[in-house]
């Protein structure tokens, strides 16, 4: 940094920002455009940039009821993976990593995407025969992967519990290098600074009240700042996506239920890698800033509720005292829930809603972070093509009534 880049930032400081322009502008919604958005949270930023770049669809407007990235983009642990079992998962996720990969270098905006590893470990012999058939079905589908005896993962996380009075002995894990964390907030800011740049209009603040319906197909969208008419209308709402669909008069096999995270005070390093520890259910990081970030599964109650659930706090940060007891003095500094939209076979639905003219980026539970540049690239295919990707068809609505589900409740259960 030089030394009038120092002086300007502080002086900038003092004054405000005055002198710095907006990252995107705040406009007024038009009667109508090409292609609506609704949801100006990762994924409906992600569709509406690469719309821009990708397919020239510039007149495009993203609609939030709330503030941009105010939602699950916001509420969540950060980590981005692509150790998926089936190679439907895997090429989806593979796509979002090797996105994210260079993203920063798109965008010219870093999003501190840090490749530090993840490790999942195994805690019997079985689980060590499962996570070697896992380690072989990750690398046939290209993803990088490595097994781990005992020795290694105490090697890359020397925190862990390898005590003799261990409830799950740890035997061993699988390692997907390439896995690692990024900063939530300046992917949704470097999205939307991108897509306003390429002229795609953000209208925060701006509620959908209901579909405009007209001959069987959605040609918009009624809302707090009033009608607004499209081409084609995509919904990436993550767990309020049940909401959109009944606006249509469709049933998504969908249930929102709340996913908490915590974050500690700030400590020296302690740990540099993801670590994931099944049978507590609960995964853990470490901050660019210090905190350890804290996650473990779903509270199993239905609900649109942004807030804790005392049950559920007690599971996840008793397994992280049993992973690594040296922690148990550490001090929480905050914790919050997401909505996630979970399906049965815990996969996406990216296509048609079965509604004409509306569209459905959705069904990503608790994944939805790590998946944002992939949702957003095929979303912005399939609304601008009107056809599938290679790889957004087998995440088709209809692969509910056709039975081909994508079960990836063992990869999505817990970690995200």
């Amino acid at each position: 940094m030089t030394r009038y880049s120092a002086f300007r930032l502080l002086r900038e400081g003092l004054r405000g920002h005055s002198g710095w322009g907006q990252a995107w502008r705040s406009p007024q919604p038009k009667p109508a455009y090409d292609a609506v958005i609704i949801g100006a949270g990762g994924h409906g930023l992600a569709t509406a940039y690469y719309l821009a770049k990708n397919h020239g669809v510039t007149n495009v407007a993203v609609v939030e009821k709330g503030w941009l990235g105010g939602g699950n983009t916001g509420r969540n642990t950060t980590v981005i993976r692509s150790n998926y079992f089936y190679p439907e998962s895997a090429a989806l996720y593979d796509l979002s990593v090797r996105l994210y990969e260079k993203l920063s270098r798109e965008l010219n905006y870093n999003i501190m995407f840090s490749q530090r590893g993840m490790i999942v470990t195994a805690h019997s012999e079985p689980e060590m025969e499962m996570a070697a058939r896992q380690v072989n079905a990750m690398r046939l589908n290209g993803v990088d992967a490595e097994f781990l005896d005992r020795d290694q993962v105490r090697k890359m996380a020397p925190l862990l519990n390898f005590g003799p009075d261990m409830r799950y002995p740890i035997h061993g894990g699988v390692l997907q290098p390439r896995a690692g964390t990024g900063r939530h907030d300046a992917v949704a800011w470097g999205y939307a600074r991108a897509a306003d740049a390429l002229g795609v209009d953000i209208i925060q603040n701006c509620e959908v009240l209901g579909l405009i319906v007209e001959a069987g197909r959605c040609v918009g969208v009624h809302t707090s700042q009033g009608d607004i008419r499209a081409g084609i209308v995509g919904a990436a709402v993550a767990g309020h996506s049940s909401v959109i669909a009944g606006m249509a008069t469709r049933d998504l096999p969908i249930t929102s239920y709340a996913l908490q995270a915590f974050v500690s005070e700030p400590l020296k390093p302690v740990l540099d890698t993801v670590v994931l520890c099944p049978p507590f259910g609960t995964y853990i990081s470490q901050s660019d800033k210090g905190g350890l970030v804290i996650g473990g599964g779903l509270d199993r109650i239905p609900s649109y509720g942004q807030r804790g659930n005392m049950p559920v706090q007690e599971t996840v940060l008793a397994g992280l005292v049993e992973m690594m007891p040296a922690l148990a003095s550490v001090k929480l500094l905050r914790h919050w829930a997401g909505i996630v939209d979970v399906t049965p076979d815990s996969s996406p639905i990216l296509g048609p809603s079965g509604l004409d003219g509306l569209y459905l980026n959705c069904g990503w539970g608790t994944g939805g972070f790590k998946a944002i540049p992939a949702g957003g690239y095929l979303f912005a295919h399939i609304l601008a093509t009107g056809q599938h990707h290679e790889i957004s068809r087998p995440f088709d609505l209809a692969r509910f009534e056709t039975g081909h589900l994508i079960d990836e409740g063992a990869a999505s259960g817990i970690a995200h």
